[in-house]
């Protein structure tokens, strides 16, 4: 903000509760209502076993509860937080309703089973999130930022509804659960539509590249949106292929492409998060390859896993959105010095990345036959690791003892990491398809070692001694222009 200094604001924070409109408060206290219902749900469903639908129209099944769950968490948090963020604001009695609005419609979308229905409801879902990116609605970027997310999200709707009527067509179902069931008969060119219409929904959802545009240009969006829209919005396009498992997983083909286009994005959204200067651009570009894993865990038929990760995920970065301002007040200016890299610090982390290999597949039973466990397995581990060195760097230690604790923290998280997925798996053992790994491929060991190869490369640094590629990666994260402050001073007077 303009004018502002290092020195320290003397004083308390403002009541949030002081003179706060009634809408706030109760919307605020709803949602938390609902998260304890959506609580007791889930118990019933898990321990008793129980199950309501209105046929033809909703089921709650364990997805929708575990969702519902997961859904209303976020959002009371964001609610919660939101109090003390939009208090004063001319924004904030809208800005309640569009979060409480946009909580209704995902919890409406997990249960939805007939294809109207869930297409309207995805269609809402896009449109309200991209009147959160333009709350701001007095700020020229904000109503661009807004424009360029509801084009996004339109093209992803158009997508959807060709899918789910080229999908009714095939098989007469107008439901999702009838889809499912119809699935076995599906193939040719109709299924070829359907399935790639239904993914490329899902990519620019999930906001993988190419379709990453809108997340980075989305900069404009309050604290507390951001962090709903990266841990919440973002997972529907796993929760789209989740509920479509039965059709995507047709094909052996297709599911492989899914694996490339994860693979992809991880890749790149490393790459990306690398040169951002600011944190929410850096934490949009993890968004991006971490969204990318989550689509490869899809790809290799671990349905459960990338539910597991979208959870995880969304708790890892709602905390890091929400404070991100700490973080910069925290954050002090280093010289840039690279990470050293020895003989030593190599062979911890290899035998490290082997010892939690095998306490994840001792623990979840995936990886044990030669398949595409082995590879969820293994990108299990790359991704667990990465972020236990990430914790540990942040933290100024000596070498010997940075050996130690990247083991100590890698060795009980990945441990975590698997009993939450054999819960989340049990959950959701009435869905059609939890697990359905593929035999695995010359083109399976082509992509791992390719993608093991950039990522060792990149952790070296290696990627850091090209100007070329350090200008492509700018010019390839740069948000839409309309989106950029011209001058600082913008933010003060809105």
């Amino acid at each position: 903000m303009s004018g502002r200094t290092s020195n320290p604001t003397v004083g308390a924070l403002p009541d949030a509760t002081a003179d706060s409109p009634v809408v706030p408060v109760a919307l605020t206290w709803l949602v938390w209502s609902l998260f304890a219902a959506s609580v007791v749900v889930l118990f019933a469903r898990v321990r008793l076993d129980a199950a309501w639908e209105v046929p033809g129209v909703v089921g709650i099944d364990g997805l929708t509860a575990l969702m519902w769950v997961v859904v209303t968490f976020f959002s009371g948090v964001v609610h919660s937080y939101s109090r003390r963020y939009m208090a004063g604001s001319a924004h904030e009695v809208d800005f309640f309703l569009a979060v409480f609005g946009f909580t209704v419609t995902v919890m409406a979308l997990v249960a939805a089973d007939h294809v109207v229905l869930f297409a309207l409801a995805w269609l809402t879902m896009g449109l309200v999130m991209a009147r959160l990116v333009g709350t701001m609605d007095g700020w020229k970027q904000a109503r661009v930022a807004a424009n360029v997310a509801r084009t996004y999200f339109l093209a992803s709707s158009a997508l959807l509804a060709v899918s789910l009527a080229t999908l009714w067509h095939a098989t007469g179902a107008t439901t999702v659960s009838g889809i499912a069931a119809a699935a076995d008969g599906l193939g040719g060119p109709t299924w070829a539509v359907a399935a790639i219409a239904l993914v490329l929904a899902a990519m620019i959802q999930s906001a993988l590249v190419p379709f990453h545009g809108w997340l980075l240009s989305s900069m404009t969006a309050p604290t507390p949106a951001s962090a709903l829209m990266h841990a919440g919005f973002v997972n529907a396009g796993g929760v789209l292929l989740i509920r479509f498992a039965p059709v995507v997983t047709v094909d052996a083909a297709l599911m492989l492409g899914i694996v490339v286009v994860g693979a992809t994005s991880a890749l790149l959204g490393k790459l990306l998060k690398a040169v951002q200067s600011d944190v929410k651009s850096e934490l949009a570009c993890s968004t991006v390859g971490q969204m990318g894993f989550m689509i490869m865990q899809a790809g290799l038929g671990f349905f459960g896993a990338a539910v597991t990760h979208l959870i995880l995920h969304g708790f890892y970065k709602a905390y890091h959105f929400l404070g991100a301002g700490g973080r910069i007040e925290r954050t002090a200016p280093t010289g840039g010095e690279p990470r050293e890299t020895s003989a030593a610090g190599v062979a911890v982390v290899l035998a490290t990345g082997l010892a939690g290999g095998a306490t994840f597949a001792a623990l979840t039973g995936k990886g044990t036959s030669v398949d595409s466990g082995l590879l969820l397995v293994a990108f299990v581990v790359l991704t667990t690791l990465h972020a236990a060195r990430g914790a540990v760097d942040r933290v100024s230690l000596p070498a010997t003892v940075r050996y130690g604790a990247v083991p100590a923290v890698f060795l009980p998280a990945i441990a975590v990491y698997a009993l939450v997925y054999e819960a989340v798996s049990a959950v959701l053992s009435g869905l059609p398809v939890v697990a359905a790994p593929t035999e695995l491929r010359a083109l399976h060991v082509l992509v791992a070692l390719a993608f093991g190869a950039a990522y060792v490369a990149m952790e070296a640094g290696l990627h850091e001694r090209s100007r070329r590629l350090y200008v492509a990666l700018v010019n390839a994260s740069r948000p839409h222009s309309g989106t950029l402050l011209t001058s600082t001073g913008e933010y003060d007077e809105h």
